[in-house]
């Protein structure tokens, strides 16, 4: 009778802080690009806040539908920049614990 064949290699990869040059300004650029996307999503939502309220007191039903649309969509980008962190941190937490 054969054996079985092992199909998975671990090939015994982690993530190791200080692993590479230039790190800290790789974190510095990627904490910009995540302050620069929620001040584009504070413009977003005032802009979309005000198309909503535009909408709704000239009777323009689609303007206001177009409001709220863009509202909810900036509120939710707002949390998923906010919350990336911890999302990330999460999931990866999550995979090391995947054998």
């Amino acid at each position: 009778m054969q054996h079985a064949q092992i199909l998975a290699f671990n090939p015994g990869v982690s993530p190791r802080e200080g692993g590479l040059p230039g790190l800290d300004v790789l974190k510095k650029v990627i904490g910009s690009i995540n302050l620069f996307g929620i001040t584009a999503v504070v413009g977003a939502l005032a802009i979309s806040a005000i198309v909503w309220a535009w909408g709704h007191h000239s009777g323009g039903h689609q303007a206001e539908a177009n409001g709220k649309k863009g509202t909810v969509v900036a509120a939710g980008c707002a949390l998923l920049l906010g919350a990336a962190n911890g999302i990330v941190a999460f999931f990866s937490a999550m995979g090391t614990q995947v054998h």
